[in-house]
């Protein structure tokens, strides 16, 4: 079993900057992805942005240039680093884990408990 711990978050002023961490804790075999996704009050829960193991980065456009996904293979952490944040980025950011528990096994999905960000003048 993975578990994906999410630290960081908050209230910021519009303009301001957050970083959020998410560690893979538990029987680690192998991480595909870590991401993250966000949910605003009464909308759907979208992806901000996701690095896999070997480096490759995806971002939202509404995120591109604003927010930067980092890992750390050997500690098993994603680091969303998130400038220039606006109001529309209010939202409980969850972290999202793709691992494989061995070759054989296909990859599974693990959610964490989302952490809030509140960007308020």
């Amino acid at each position: 079993q993975v578990q994906p711990v999410e630290s960081g978050g908050g209230l910021v002023q519009p303009g301001g900057s957050l970083s959020l961490s998410c560690a893979a804790s538990g029987r680690i075999f192998s991480i595909y992805s870590i991401g993250w996704y966000r949910q605003a009050p009464g909308k759907q829960r979208e992806l901000v942005a996701v690095i896999t193991s070997a480096g490759s980065t995806n971002y939202a456009d509404s995120v591109k240039g604003r927010f930067t996904v980092s890992g750390d293979n050997v500690k098993n952490t994603v680091y969303l680093q998130m400038n220039s944040l606006k109001t529309e980025d209010t939202a409980v950011y969850y972290c999202h884990v793709q691992h494989r528990s061995s070759p054989l096994q296909p990859i599974k999905d693990y959610w964490g408990q989302g952490t809030v960000v509140t960007v308020s003048p």
